[in-house]
């Protein structure tokens, strides 16, 4: 009798052990690893070596020119076929670089926060920056966006992805716009700082 209530105690106060967790990555070529040798050169790639031990599974669901509205329209079934733990959100830079409007994207970038949390999922929201020839107005606009968003639905944030790497020649790939391979560990750190907290809960 006493070895049959150990079990059933077991069953009912650890009903997930054994159970891996899913990290969803949504996000554009910062995150799909564009301009690098090879795929496991990039942040995301560093990030599942980390979290492999610990029985987590990463998706990168990023595509390079992703916009905050392909994201939205690829989120639901996202959501459906890999029921994330957590997913990362990195999207927006694009909607910066073609002038699209700040107030779109926060309404695309808001409702795919809603509906991550309505499937379960916490959301890591990684803000973006961008480069100031496009006027302080706009580039102001822009940022705050992500601000906005992480305070209104009380996201996990990274305020600025690329902070400490963008602007600097030696971490920047050519075109400037995308991180080299020695500028991955400054954005997996990033990362990684926020997101460890989220899968310890």
């Amino acid at each position: 009798m006493r070895k049959f209530l150990i079990s059933f105690i077991v069953f009912i106060v650890l009903p997930g052990l054994g159970q891996a967790k899913t990290v969803l990555v949504l996000g554009d070529s910062i995150s799909a690893g564009y301009g690098l040798e090879k795929i496991n050169h990039g942040w995301v790639a560093m990030l599942q070596e980390k979290v492999r031990p610990l029985g987590v599974e990463i998706v990168n669901a990023s595509i390079s020119g992703e916009t905050s509205a392909g994201g939205l329209a690829r989120i639901d079934s996202l959501l459906k076929r890999h029921q994330p733990s957590v997913v990362i959100l990195e999207l927006g830079a694009n909607d910066g670089l073609r002038g699209l409007s700040p107030k779109q994207l926060e309404a695309n970038l808001s409702e795919i926060i809603i509906r991550s949390k309505a499937a379960g999922a916490e959301v890591l929201l990684l803000g973006m920056m961008i480069p100031p020839n496009y006027g302080k107005r706009y580039a102001d606009m822009f940022r705050n966006v992500f601000y906005r968003l992480a305070e209104t639905h009380d996201t996990g944030f990274v305020p600025f992805l690329l902070e400490g790497v963008g602007g600097q020649d030696h971490l920047m790939q050519a075109d400037g716009l995308h991180p080299n391979r020695q500028a991955q560990p400054m954005l997996f750190r990033q990362v990684w700082d926020k997101l460890e907290p989220m899968l310890a809960r």
